[in-house]
């Protein structure tokens, strides 16, 4: 894993026996990696906040961001794995791409492709590979997730201090993760002992099971689109449940749906404005046009319909919107920086217009 931070070891005599080359290789990561953990104690924190926000402020409906960085017993037994005699990993600090890994699971399967694009867009792409698709070619069903490495750039929003940092990112559907989760723990009670045909027999058909329902869920995902007609002539008020219908009408379908929970945090933007009916919202849209307020942005990504207003509410009333609402949501001290951040790159557009 490549660090800001972190020194690079030597890789040391190639006249030396195998085995000693890697214990010293072992022994230089054990040191290089608790001095990381040690400069970088809320990275776990800060890789999970950077990717709830970045999925969050596209409008992708996600079940959950975990992350985690390895412990040391598992990075060193990761370390000392051989092939042929020789370690898999000669430098394992920077051979090892999940000392910090992360899981996305969304609730089907038509948002893993979303996923899989704004990682893109806002890291560099190191290695993709489709788990499920490497089982089919296999000639089977089993574990179905997507596994991205990453690495950090100068353009990735909220890890300025983890610039050429390595990173891996599983994507799955929830019923995926299910599947993983209870095979994983069988196989890990069963280790040292001989397959079983027949729980191999009974996850083959769970996992087929399972991608049948996630087919199911991705048709009831299709069918179950809030996007009905919205009279926005009509003076009605706003609420979180009909906020998807009547931006939907307002700004057309560039931006995409946000998760069904966003749009109370929404309605707090609005109502901080006293802004509380469809008339209300649709002039705001007209005053602070999309189109300026995204050239000014440039996203890396297709802003969500709550991200889009939010922003369209900073471009309006400026500080104000920073003071009435930077309490607002889960993480109050990172909406205020990040906030301030957004008008900034408003204002800096204005003044070279």
């Amino acid at each position: 894993m490549n660090s800001a931070n972190p020194p690079r070891g030597a890789s040391g005599s190639s006249r030396r026996r195998p085995s000693t080359q890697a214990e010293r290789a072992v022994a230089r990561l054990g040191s290089t990696y608790h001095e990381w953990v040690a400069a970088h104690p809320d990275a776990a924190t800060a890789f999970q906040q950077a990717l709830v926000e970045l999925i969050g402020d596209a409008g992708v409906n996600y079940d959950r961001v975990d992350v985690r960085i390895k412990t040391w017993p598992s990075l060193k037994a990761k370390a000392k794995k051989l092939r042929d005699g020789e370690p898999v990993y000669p430098d394992p600090w920077h051979d090892i791409r999940d000392i910090i890994g992360a899981r996305i699971t969304v609730l089907h399967s038509t948002e893993i492709p979303a996923v899989l694009t704004l990682l893109a867009d806002e890291f560099e792409v190191l290695r993709s590979v489709d788990k499920a698709q490497e089982t089919r070619v296999a000639g089977g069903f089993g574990y179905g997730s997507h596994h991205v490495v990453l690495r950090v750039t100068e353009s990735s929003e909220n890890l300025e201090a983890y610039v050429g940092t390595q990173f891996e990112v599983q994507v799955r559907t929830v019923l995926q993760h299910a599947w993983a989760e209870f095979e994983h723990d069988i196989r890990y009670k069963r280790s040292g002992e001989d397959p079983d045909p027949q729980i191999d027999r009974a996850f083959t058909l769970a996992a087929g099971l399972i991608e049948l329902a996630d087919q199911q869920f991705d048709q009831i995902a299709s069918i179950n689109n809030p996007r009905h007609a919205v009279d926005t002539g009509v003076d009605a008020d706003l609420a979180a449940e009909t906020l998807p219908g009547v931006l939907t009408v307002l700004l057309g379908s560039r931006f995409p749906l946000s998760r069904p929970s966003d749009y109370r945090f929404l309605m707090e933007l609005l109502r901080a404005h006293d802004i509380e009916t469809v008339m209300q919202l649709a002039e705001l849209c007209n005053v602070s046009s999309p189109e300026t307020v995204g050239h000014a942005m440039d996203y890396a990504f297709v802003p969500g319909q709550v991200r889009i207003i939010d922003d369209l509410l900073l471009n309006h009333f400026g500080s104000t919107h920073i003071e009435r609402t930077a309490e607002l949501g889960n993480r109050p001290k990172l909406r205020r920086s990040r906030l301030e951040s957004r008008l900034a790159a408003l204002r800096a557009r204005r003044t070279q217009g």
